[in-house]
């Protein structure tokens, strides 16, 4: 096997997509399968993270905010994909300037 097939397990996420299901943290959160409740959800998300000043509202919730609303919307899922894509790339570079040791 290659050096990636085996970080891919050892590498935890703290958000995964996975059809209607959000993961987070290793707990598993259903989404409702009507498109506007989730778009409602993702935007409650968003107006949550820019409130981050208030306790339990956090700057954590804009990027569940963006996730969620990637299921619906083309734009945002190809700036979520985009993402992905560069910080794999950066973390797989950092990784083979990273000394063994």
């Amino acid at each position: 096997m290659d050096g990636v097939d085996e970080t891919a397990g050892k590498r935890r996420e703290f958000f995964r997509l996975r059809g209607h299901t959000v993961h987070i943290l290793g707990r598993r959160f259903a989404l409702p399968s009507n498109r506007l409740a989730r778009m409602g959800v993702g935007i409650a998300f968003i107006i949550g993270g820019f409130l981050s000043f208030l306790p339990v509202l956090g700057i954590w919730m804009l990027p569940l905010g963006l996730l969620i609303l990637s299921i619906d919307l083309a734009f945002v899922r190809r700036m979520r994909r985009r993402t992905d894509v560069r910080w794999e790339r950066r973390r797989r570079r950092k990784s083979v300037t990273k000394p063994q040791g």
